[in-house]
């Protein structure tokens, strides 16, 4: 009886935005304070609006709200890729080991200081090299060292931790979806294990609903109590047609929302995968366009801004759509705003 009188109240709301023919979000308090006014915001409240309200034609059912984000350069930055710092000081390490890595890349680049092989990188070479250097490992040993290094490591440019730069309109979505009856996923091309350490302080997402790149485990009985051990075959890739794969196999239904970045074409599928419902779903594509407070980067084919305007995908300009990028509290505008 509640939730009737919720959804009517919802669909009472919208209908008298529709008529004042002023935003919807207008009448209520805003759900989205750090995304600027225009067609990006609206298209999402007004998603949101049809999805939670019954008699629309876009009603969702609570059982498929299914939200899925990819994580680097949709939800944090991806210069120079978190995993890719991570791996800095066990790559090291086996340069130590073997000198003769010392003319191979990464191994070469890493040397001289230059992140951008590790960024640039296919998802499924990282992957491997993932492998090649926590093969053995357990994962409470894993785990303990992806603790010490978001502890301990600090961003290049604005010498704070990794995890403290989220995007502070992404969080924002992230909530307002949620109180919104949505679950939200992490479906990234990065490391699952490494994702789930930081997912539920960082994004409010537990590590069961994340979904990434996987090596291959094996439970090692030899000591009690028995432990997993990380090998150094990959299990799955969960980058481009891998992430329609990976969802489904964690997941079981197809996204009604999704949100991706404009880096290598690697969330288009997903995308794809989303939008191509009974129902059309909502797809969010990132744009880096903003070289003052972030970074300005394209495909060099342009890819994923060509499947957006193909399958009428919202695009985000993060200049002009977001009034701000991070947490002022902890990551200066460096725009001189709010």
């Amino acid at each position: 009886m509640v939730r009737g009188a919720l959804h009517e109240g919802g669909r009472l709301l919208a209908a008298l935005a529709r008529w004042m023919e002023v935003p919807l979000q207008a009448l209520a308090a805003d759900p989205l304070p750090s995304w600027n006014e225009g067609t990006v915001k609206h298209a999402i409240i007004d998603f949101v609006t049809r999805a939670t309200t019954e008699g629309d034609a876009g009603f969702v059912p609570v059982e498929a709200r299914i939200a899925t984000f990819d994580n680097d350069g949709t939800l944090w930055p991806e210069q120079p890729l978190v995993q890719g710092a991570f791996l800095l000081k066990p790559l090291r390490s086996r340069v130590k080991e073997d000198p003769t890595l010392s003319k191979r890349q990464p191994f070469k680049a890493i040397l001289e200081g230059d992140l951008s092989e590790l960024s640039l990188m296919d998802k499924a070479r990282l992957t491997k090299l993932l492998g090649e250097t926590h093969a053995g490992m357990t994962e409470e040993a894993f785990i303990r060292d992806v603790r010490t290094f978001f502890q301990n490591a600090r961003h290049p440019r604005w010498d704070v931790p990794y995890n403290q730069l989220a995007y502070a309109p992404m969080l924002e979505l992230l909530r307002y979806l949620r109180a919104n009856g949505f679950q939200t996923w992490l479906a990234s091309a990065g490391g699952i294990d490494f994702m789930r350490v930081i997912s539920e302080a960082t994004y409010g997402i537990p590590p069961q609903q994340v979904i990434g790149s996987q090596l291959k485990k094996s439970l090692d009985e030899a000591h009690a109590p028995s432990v997993l051990r990380r090998e150094a075959r990959v299990s799955h890739v969960n980058d481009k047609a891998g992430k329609p794969v990976g969802i489904d196999e964690h997941i079981g239904r197809r996204p009604v929302f999704a949100a991706g970045n404009v880096r290598s074409g690697g969330d288009i599928q997903m995308l794809q995968y989303t939008r191509k419902r009974g129902c059309p779903g909502f797809a969010l594509l990132i744009h880096h366009d903003d070289a003052v407070r972030e970074f300005a980067y394209e495909e060099n084919d342009g890819a994923s801004l060509k499947a957006a305007r193909q399958g009428g995908w919202t695009v985000v300009s993060m200049q002009r759509d977001w009034r701000r990028i991070f947490d002022g509290t902890r990551v200066p505008d460096e725009n001189g705003g709010g």
